[in-house]
């Protein structure tokens, strides 16, 4: 009955929540002095280099960073507000509506929203690959499960379209909890299914089948989930050169000597061409932090401040491979950051 009560007096005042189930959530009683963070496996990298650099400029201690995926950081920096609750959700890709409803259902009331930059749904291969050029339509063919409402029996590249090479349809990719996965069905497998003016038509008459036909995704042997693990994708490549693997523009950067990036509608994933637009599967990046634990969680606000300056036009961050915000955006973010400023539910999808 002691803890019913202590629990119900936690959650009644909510300028003492945070302090309160802090407390409840330590073994010692006192508050968590060190940042979390959790959600993305692209945020990630860049995440742990900010980490790092607050550390060094405030004394304060490394955050705990989790590569959880987009969907699981959600999940996660939803259940509430206190210590034992993440204060930053790293994305690659939007919060949905349904996941700002079911924070608000939790307590988790004034989320601020912060773009930290541009990243590209890249598709590699091995170094030694045999140098595929792909459509839109090209992978749609080759990874829905049911293309066009009918059953995916092709097995080859070539089974797809007669100009690809004639090797097993083999990709390496992103689990459905990742944001990686989320945006390369939108940015990419729902473009090719649209190629098709009946799937187009359908995407107006019927929402739910054009999503059924357009984005459900075959299973192993054609596509074969590696978890939140963008290293492990790159490491099946490089011992399977006839495979494909999708991963974040970020990781196709880093791993240079091992891959190489397979063109889309005839444009190679760059630093250039994912900052204009011209790259089909470019992608925004964010941060989503809970306004209720600035202030008490030591540094907070610092690490945002300096994630933003990290992500800007020459900070250490783009030879990681993230890609500036155009200006606009950019201001934005910085405004909402310096003025923590809550994200209205209503603009969500």
């Amino acid at each position: 009955m002691a803890k019913k009560f202590a629990l119900a007096a936690c959650v009644a005042t909510v300028a003492l929540t945070l302090s309160a189930c802090q407390d409840q959530a330590s073994s010692g009683g006192a508050a968590r002095d060190y940042i979390s963070a959790v959600g993305s496996s692209t945020v990630y990298p860049f995440a742990t280099t900010v980490g790092e650099k607050f550390a060094e400029a405030t004394g304060n201690k490394v955050p705990k960073i989790d590569s959880t995926g987009t969907g699981g950081g959600f999940e996660r920096f939803c259940a509430g507000v206190g210590g034992d609750t993440p204060d930053i959700a790293n994305a690659s890709r939007r919060m949905k509506k349904k996941e700002f409803d079911t924070c608000a259902k939790n307590g988790v009331k004034d989320i601020v929203e912060i773009q930290v930059g541009i990243d590209g749904i890249a598709l590699g291969e091995a170094q030694r690959g045999p140098g595929f050029k792909l459509s839109e339509e090209d992978v749609y063919k080759a990874l829905a499960a049911n293309p066009y409402g009918k059953p995916n029996t092709a097995k080859t590249w070539k089974d797809v379209n007669p100009a690809l090479p004639a090797v097993a349809i083999s990709v390496f990719g992103p689990p459905s909890t990742s944001g990686t996965y989320d945006a390369f069905k939108e940015l990419i497998l729902g473009k090719g299914c649209d190629a098709n003016a009946e799937m187009k038509a359908l995407k107006d008459s019927d929402k739910e089948k054009h999503e059924a036909v357009c984005t459900a995704l075959r299973g192993a042997p054609f596509y074969v989930e590696q978890g939140e693990n963008d290293n492990l994708i790159i490491s099946k490549l490089d011992k399977n050169p006839d495979s494909l693997g999708i991963f974040g523009y970020s990781y196709l950067e880093a791993n240079k000597d091992k891959i190489k990036a397979v063109p889309v509608q005839g444009v190679s994933p760059t630093y250039e061409t994912i900052a204009n637009g011209t790259y089909p599967g470019w992608r925004p990046l964010y941060i989503y932090v809970k306004k209720a634990h600035v202030g008490v969680i030591p540094g907070l606000a610092e690490y945002v401040a300096e994630f933003l300056k990290g992500s800007t036009e020459g900070g250490y961050l783009a030879p990681k491979g993230l890609i500036v915000s155009p200006k606009a955006i950019a201001d934005e973010a910085a405004a909402n950051a310096k003025a923590m400023t809550p994200l209205d539910g209503s603009k969500l999808k």
